[in-house]
């Protein structure tokens, strides 16, 4: 689903862009576009970024600890 129009940013791309560090909105503005032109988007920008962090936080916790030898 489209998050940003203007930018064309969707759901993929806030995810992918949390894979790759972006922890808040301005880090998202400046690596995406979102919610830099207009502004509509940015309640469900905010939104999609929390659930994917939430979702990195969850899927890290499911990583085995390696064990230094």
């Amino acid at each position: 689903m489209y998050v940003c129009v203007c930018n064309a940013v969707t759901e993929r791309d806030i995810h992918h862009a949390v894979d790759n560090g972006v922890q808040n909105m301005t880090q998202l503005a400046r690596t995406t576009g979102c919610s830099s032109t207009c502004g509509n988007c940015q309640e469900l920008a905010e939104e999609v970024l929390t659930d994917a962090m939430s979702e990195k936080r969850a899927f890290q916790g499911l990583l085995p600890v390696l064990q230094m030898a």
